[in-house]
């Protein structure tokens, strides 16, 4: 079975959709009687072993990403490829071009619809914009035999768009790069931290829908003896004086270190459909305090971390607080026993290649769900 990925979600400092495809691809590759391959946009058209590219124009404050503007090369890419499966991997020109090219060669498509897109582009520029791209992911997504969401609440939504055949499909973790053997107890020496100030951590994007902004006004009621170290591309360098910002792209090793070695993570996102960085958090043995809002409600048990108000940086405070003042440590120990049972990459794909297995015997949809 020759499976084909394809996405414009794929750049150097891509977030969580490059970690799901480098996950696949590598479990999947075990697999004798399987071929992976994936399609993404470069600077020129090439091929690298089952890495293939064509050329797009690169966005503008982009982070590297390359927006294709022709649907038809990308479908005739696909057609050329001749695979047994499609999986489109964002709601753009090559979402249409995979449902076309399922189209002619008679294969299985299947749309994951990694983000909220009507969502983030209706927080920036109103209802009206909201509205319209509801309609368009209905009916694009509407095309595919297959949808998966990461989350149900996200699943629910695309159902409420007229969305069938839509299938819980959450991401995994990497057990054994995030994990609590990599703390580094020089970290709190390189920040100028004294052994009773409590570490606190965030990595990701600074993007509107993370609010960094609850985030800092959160550390400014926490005060002396909390620090929050804020780690990555476009963090704002006005900050109170009990956070340390490192302003760039941090691999994965480097936020792992920064994870294990840290009290708790902070988390106001309002808008994740997966919420990859708590569940990598929780993988290192660490409590989390979110946001009761999207994934984090659903992702972040009982017992693992704290749910606080969505967008209220006086409630996160009071969160941490209480977290802290409880056991961390027994947190931390059951937020990575919960990653173990739910999310290890293996149990995920093998989910999914069932699922993969299915569509193309031409069996039933079967939607799941998660509970715990």
């Amino acid at each position: 079975m020759h499976l084909v990925d394809i996405t414009m979600f794929h750049a150097p400092a891509s977030g969580g959709v490059r970690t799901y495809l480098e996950a696949k691809h590598r479990l999947l590759a075990r697999h004798p009687d399987l071929r992976a391959s994936l399609l993404v946009p470069g600077a020129e058209a090439g091929s690298l072993g089952d890495i293939h590219t064509l050329p797009a124009p690169r966005l503008p404050f982009g982070q590297g990403y390359r927006f294709p503007l022709r649907r038809a090369p990308w479908r005739d890419a696909l057609i050329a490829m001749g695979p047994d499966l499609v999986e489109a991997g964002d709601p753009y020109v090559t979402a249409w071009a995979a449902v076309e090219a399922g189209q002619r060669l008679g294969v299985p498509t299947v749309g994951f619809f990694h983000s909220d897109l009507p969502r983030l582009m209706g927080d920036r520029f109103g209802g009206g914009v909201r509205r319209r791209l509801e309609r368009y992911v209905g009916e694009l997504y509407g095309r595919f035999d297959s949808v998966l969401a990461p989350c149900t609440a996200m699943a629910s939504r695309l159902a409420d768009w007229g969305v069938e055949r839509v299938r819980v499909q959450p991401l995994g973790v990497d057990l054994e790069r995030f994990h609590p053997r990599h703390r580094d107890p020089d970290l709190r020496r390189r920040l100028g931290l004294g052994d009773a100030t409590r570490l606190l951590v965030f990595a990701g994007r600074h993007s509107p829908e993370k609010h960094i902004d609850v985030l800092l006004a959160a550390m400014a009621r926490l005060g002396a003896g909390y620090h929050l170290l804020l780690m990555g591309p476009g963090m704002p360098g006005r900050v109170p004086a009990n956070v340390s910002v490192v302003p760039r792209y941090c691999p994965p090793d480097e936020v792992a270190t920064a994870l294990a070695s840290a009290d708790a993570m902070l988390h106001a996102g309002t808008r994740e459909t997966f919420g990859l960085v708590a569940q990598e958090a929780m993988a290192s043995g660490l409590p989390v305090v979110a946001a009761r809002a999207g994934a984090l409600a659903e992702y972040v048990p009982l017992g693992a971390g704290i749910l606080c108000r969505p967008r209220d940086a006086g409630d996160m405070a009071r969160a941490t607080r209480e977290l802290l003042l409880n056991d961390p440590d027994a947190m931390g120990r059951h937020a990575r026993r919960h990653v173990e049972r739910h999310f290890a990459w293996p149990r995920v794909i093998d989910d999914l290649l069932g699922h993969y297995r299915r569509l193309c015997q031409g069996s039933p949809h079967q939607a799941i769900s998660l509970n715990g």
